[in-house]
């Protein structure tokens, strides 16, 4: 295999982008105020969840399906994948008439393996952890002549992930930093590569789970476990690239890691402030300028906002967790007399405090407190941390014995 310098260079991501032209969005690249305002830097977001498949990852699967022989395309391509580089991968497969496998471990979500088959790829499943699932796959490849499409580490993937650093160098917004999302590279290192050309003044950084560090590890010749999961699950990586490490190496300024809890953080922000849905790993760029504002306090930062297939469910969580984070959805314990009216009198000051009940719950045989007393659990809607501390203040103020989380 070639060194990764030889393998691609910038004037592979502008072939890359006369291919694409017209087959995939160039995506709004828009500033945000109100993030800008949160973050005390000036936020501009590539909104690359707004592709037809939701993810950056169809451009660099384009770029290498219309780069096949015509005995390839007839045989067909296989690709291993969970999650966004199926979808990717399948979709222009199915444009361009070739025939697509797609292996997944045994696990994948339903979700995501329906929306793949829906875009008429053979299906695979295969393996409870993504090495054994790998191994099948190029074994499968291998016995029946389909072409593999690697998911970061092909110099065609490559320069087609790199069209979003070209059009984020040509935009007119004026920048001193961009953040990418990184798991194996492909993303990081095709628009480094491109901003070093076009935009050198610009600091390329890159993002990765704490869960998963091993781009951060092998540039900065630190270590970290590698964890069971994390809520990033698209830039969850565990090997590293041949091509595309050189690639970031040589081409990136640093790489920031961010915990789980951020990135949830930063996925309820993009849809409440921006209405828009990002997956973990879409919203890992804007986590890392939350969770290091040192690093970007006052600069103008370009955001890639990689992909936004998230599971319906996974998002509600993450809503439900955020909102209890903030304050606006408390779970209030009261211990109260097992009398007509005492829940009437609880309730009723609730609802003098504009405190709008979710749920609630009586417990009466498994609870500590006396027979002739009951712990009522409700989970209310609030406006923030400091009305629910007034709330709990004027339940004890009226003599009941409350408590919150």
């Amino acid at each position: 295999m070639p060194a990764a310098d030889e393998a691609i260079a910038f004037e592979d991501v502008e072939r890359a982008a006369a291919r694409l032209a017209g087959h995939v969005e160039e995506t709004p690249f828009l500033h945000s105020r109100t993030l800008s305002e949160i973050a005390g830097a000036s936020l501009y977001l590539k909104f690359e969840n707004l592709q037809f498949t939701a993810s950056f990852k169809e451009r660099g699967a384009l770029n290498r399906l219309a780069q096949l022989s015509a005995d390839e395309r007839e045989r067909g391509v296989l690709a291993v994948s969970a999650g966004n580089h199926a979808q990717g991968v399948a979709w222009h497969a199915k444009r361009l008439g070739i025939p697509a496998t797609i292996v997944m471990p045994c696990g994948t979500a339903p979700v995501k393996v329906a929306r793949t088959r829906a875009l008429d790829a053979t299906i695979v499943l295969h393996g409870e952890r993504f090495d054994e699932t790998y191994a099948h796959g190029m074994a499968l490849a291998a016995e029946r002549g389909l072409t593999p499409i690697d998911p970061f580490d092909d110099p065609a993937v490559i320069a087609g992930q790199g069209t979003v650093g070209l059009e984020i160098a040509r935009s007119p917004h004026e920048l001193d930093d961009v953040v990418v999302p990184v798991g194996g590279g492909g993303l990081a290192a095709g628009v480094a590569l491109a901003l070093r050309r076009l935009r050198p003044s610009v600091r390329v950084l890159g993002v990765q789970s704490e869960r998963f560090a091993l781009v951060h590890d092998a540039l900065g010749g630190a270590h970290h476990d590698v964890g069971a999961a994390t809520i990033a699950d698209g830039i969850a990586v565990n090997r590293l690239g041949s091509l595309t490490l050189p690639i970031l190496r040589r081409t990136l300024d640093s790489v920031l890691l961010v915990e789980d809890a951020v990135i949830e953080h930063a996925i309820l922000l993009l849809l409440e402030i921006e209405k828009t849905v990002a997956e973990g790993a879409g919203a890992a760029a804007l986590a890392a300028v939350l969770a290091h504002p040192g690093r970007f306090q006052g600069r103008r930062v370009g955001i890639v906002l990689s992909g936004g297939n998230v599971d319906p469910l996974l998002l509600a969580a993450i809503i439900e967790r955020g909102l209890a984070r903030s304050g606006r959805l408390a779970r209030l314990v009261v211990d109260v007399r097992d009398a007509p009216g005492a829940l009437a009198r609880v309730t009723a000051l609730l609802a003098d405090e504009r405190a709008n009940i979710e749920q609630i719950r009586h417990e009466r045989a498994f609870g500590t407190t006396g027979a002739q007393r009951v712990m009522v659990e409700l989970v209310v809607q609030t406006e923030s941390a400091t009305h629910v501390e007034r709330v709990l203040r004027r339940l004890r103020e009226a003599g009941f014995d409350a408590s919150g989380e």
